[in-house]
């Protein structure tokens, strides 16, 4: 699945919803950040029953090395749709890929 998130973001093939558009701008994570995280990103979570459609949570590093969560839709789609994108707390996240028990 990864491998498919990669090429297609690798062809422009994604878009955002409202909230992550909204959210990159507030957060201050760039378009071309969220390419570069995606493209070298990694399976965290994976959410095949989710409300609006299977999504999963990649976990990718942009050139500086800035760590980003990016949810977006599985691959299935014709283009791939960012959920939300934020950096992960390092207090909620061990070496961000699991959740810290609460």
């Amino acid at each position: 699945m990864i491998e498919e998130i990669r090429r297609k973001v690798g062809q422009a093939q994604y878009e955002f919803s409202l909230h992550a558009a909204d959210q990159s701008f507030l957060r201050q994570i760039s378009r071309r950040e969220i390419e570069e995280a995606m493209r070298n990103g990694i399976l965290v979570e994976n959410y095949p029953s989710d409300k609006y459609g299977p999504s999963c949570l990649i976990l990718g590093y942009t050139a500086k090395r800035r760590p980003l969560h990016i949810q977006c839709t599985h691959p299935a789609r014709i283009l791939i749709k960012i959920i939300t994108v934020y950096e992960p707390d390092p207090d909620e996240w061990t070496e961000f890929r699991e959740r810290r028990p609460k």
